[in-house]
């Protein structure tokens, strides 16, 4: 059986609906990582941007012959909306929501999980980085700063 990777996504929308931009994250089961910041030719909300990275992510894992992936995500609307959990009406993330599941279904085993914002700062940087935005200051090293 193949081992597992990891995988961490990200996608941010400039202005809230504009551009998009998307950040990846894969890691091996040595340890070696690959990332990928990409501009997407589509536009729209943060929704969509988020729901753009999961299916570029899921497609870079299935280029790199990947079988079993546990992915994270600081997207509660990708998260529970692709794993099922919850149902939207909007046809626009409807459909990205549908071509993830379709996605997911090609692994053996896969498994989405919702992490707090601050347990993905290198996917949001690499999606804002697709933006020609700075990367968020950490809020935790201000007040360690401080003393």
């Amino acid at each position: 059986m193949s081992e597992l990777w990891l995988g961490w996504f990200d996608g941010s929308a400039l202005p809230n609906p504009g551009r998009i931009g998307i950040g990846l994250v894969l890691q091996a089961p040595d340890g070696s990582v690959c990332e990928r910041s990409l501009l997407a030719r589509e536009s729209g909300c943060n929704n969509e941007a988020e729901l753009h990275a999961l299916c570029a992510l899921l497609e870079m894992a299935r280029e790199q012959g990947l079988r079993r992936l546990r992915i994270h995500g600081d997207s509660i609307v990708a998260v529970r909306y692709v794993s099922g959990a919850e149902v939207t009406g909007i046809e626009r993330l409807g459909l990205l929501i549908r071509r993830a599941q379709q996605k997911l279904a090609e692994f053996d085993e896969i498994e989405l999980c919702w992490i707090p914002r601050h347990r993905n700062g290198a996917a949001d940087g690499l999606s804002r980085r697709a933006l020609g935005l700075p990367e968020k200051a950490d809020p935790r090293r201000k007040r360690a700063a401080r003393g």
